[in-house]
């Protein structure tokens, strides 16, 4: 008798299915590509805005801010990795407050000046702007912030990359809606300089980096202020007192930071306090006035001519060992224009530094004299004269003529958080003594703050990234058995199922 067929459905089916398939979803990818909407499937939300962004967009809505992006965002929507910033950026021109202006620094320059407008002291500009980089500005509080494009994806330990553009950016939103910037306090009462007389110009390119710019009595306020982001000690001519040590040290020991500019001066005695404040972190001051006999290294002073206070030197990269780095991006711009970026300094004294005693200690030079030429680096030229301190301070410093000298330090206690930073000279930052010839250790001054108070807001939100399932084998056989499992069985079994199929779909 024969077996009467059965009617299989199985292929009519898989058509009909791969046919709903191709209808549905092509259509729905056309749509959300004309309509430049996004399903976003990160774990960590990279194309969606966090809701404390939300949250800090919706306080102020009712501030007008323009954000400008130096490129095409076309650029990044070309670019997979650099999505995250593109729907950020995108998200927020939806904002009725928010104009985005997206354009070409080359192609615009004089909308690139209005935004980093140069000067005298900074030729080029404040900021080293590149393509990418975003500006933040809120009208109502006229200010400015600048995100250097580099900053807004960081790869982390592992080698993944990270997003970090919408903390960025949510936090130039605060800072430049709310208008409350981190203060530098230029301490008073031990100087016959002013701000307002002497480092008005400073002061100025420090607002630039968004910090408000004050100064410390501490005789009066006997605190330092909630809103402190840097202390500045600039040309004392006087030790400081007991009180405002004790002050000092407190606000260190508990990761304070403070900068200070210690040019030579002719008093009599040492500043021990000042010493006793710089001895935390194993650093020291040497009572000297420098000068240089080379005449190649000798720069020219505001008038124009040679002066032997005046000289070259040379900013140091970080060694092997260290994990702080103040002097990679001065060494950039001293690279591709030495003209605006010379690297020098005038009437400065030296810095000193302690034997370590502890690993909670990292220091490092960033100011250094040169050798007399490639051929010749353990020779030196300068000449060390003594200058204030006492008859022990004075042998010292007649020792050091011809010697390798240091006139800038960092240190970093990194059980306490606190820093600080040394320069053996003031001219750097007085308008009345800078010459253009010391431009660069000018500006590693400014580029310092920065390192010593990051004025970036932290908002929360964090870096970023997609999740990552691993896997561990101990070795190449382990391996090679579990692709297998994973990947060759299941492929066999598929192509045995449709062996069986074929054989039996008419069956």
């Amino acid at each position: 008798m024969e077996k009467k067929k059965k009617f299989n459905l199985s292929g009519p089916i898989a058509l009909l299915l791969a046919l709903l398939v191709l209808a549905i979803f092509i259509p729905l990818n056309l749509i959300f590509s004309y309509s430049d909407k996004v399903i976003d499937m990160t774990p960590s939300g990279k194309y969606t805005l966090n809701p404390k962004t939300i949250e800090v967009l919706d306080q102020v809505s009712d501030k007008k801010i323009d954000i400008y992006f130096l490129a095409q965002l076309n650029e990044l929507k070309e670019t997979p990795r650099f999505l995250p910033l593109y729907h950020t950026l995108t998200k927020l021109e939806e904002r009725d407050n928010i104009t985005l202006t997206c354009f070409d620094p080359n192609e615009n320059p004089d909308l690139v000046s209005k935004l980093n407008p140069p000067d005298e002291l900074n030729p080029t500009g404040r900021y080293s702007v590149g393509s990418g980089d975003i500006f933040v500005r809120c009208e109502e509080t006229d200010t400015t912030k600048w995100i250097n494009f580099k900053k807004c994806f960081q790869t982390d330990s592992a080698g993944i990359l990270e997003y970090a553009g919408e903390e960025l950016i949510a936090g130039a939103l605060y800072v430049c809606t709310t208008g409350n910037l981190p203060t530098v306090y230029f301490l008073s009462g031990y100087s016959d300089k002013t701000v307002e007389k002497d480092y008005a110009g400073y002061a100025s390119a420090i607002r630039n980096d968004n910090y408000n710019v004050g100064t410390l009595d501490l005789s009066a306020e006997k605190k330092i202020p909630e809103d402190t982001a840097i202390i500045y000690l600039a040309a004392p001519q006087k030790d400081i007192s007991d009180a405002d040590k004790e002050i000092l040290s407190d606000y260190l020991d508990n990761g304070g930071s403070m900068s200070m500019f210690l040019p030579p001066c002719e008093t009599e005695g040492r500043f021990k306090n000042i010493e006793y404040l710089l001895a935390k972190f194993e650093l020291g001051m040497d009572y000297n006035i420098l000068s240089e006999t080379q005449s190649d290294y000798i720069l020219y002073d505001r008038d124009g001519e040679k002066n032997d206070k005046y000289f070259r030197v040379s900013f140091p990269l970080p060694d092997e060992d260290s994990t702080e780095d103040l002097t990679t991006d001065i060494n950039t711009l001293v690279s591709t224009d030495m003209t605006s970026y010379m690297p020098g300094i005038s009437h400065a004294r030296s810095i000193s530094y302690m034997a370590s005693g502890s690993a909670l200690i990292e220091k490092g030079s960033i100011i250094e004299n040169l050798p007399i030429d490639m051929n010749n680096m353990d020779k030196f030229t300068i000449k060390s004269e003594p200058m204030g301190g006492d008859s022990d301070t004075k042998e010292a410093a007649k020792k050091l003529t011809a010697s390798p000298l240091c006139m800038g330090f960092y240190s970093y206690n990194k059980q306490t958080g606190g820093k600080i930073i040394v320069i053996g000279s003031d001219d750097i930052i007085d308008d009345n003594n800078f010459s253009m010839h010391t431009a660069g250790s000018r500006i590693l001054a400014l580029f310092s703050n920065t390192w010593l108070f990051d004025s970036d807001v932290d908002m929360g939100i964090g870096n970023k990234e997609n999740s990552y399932d691993t896997m561990k084998f101990d070795s190449a056989e382990q391996a090679t058995s579990t692709i297998r499992i994973f990947m060759i069985i299941p492929v066999v079994l598929a192509v045995a199922g449709v062996a069986v199929w074929l054989k039996r779909r008419y069956a």
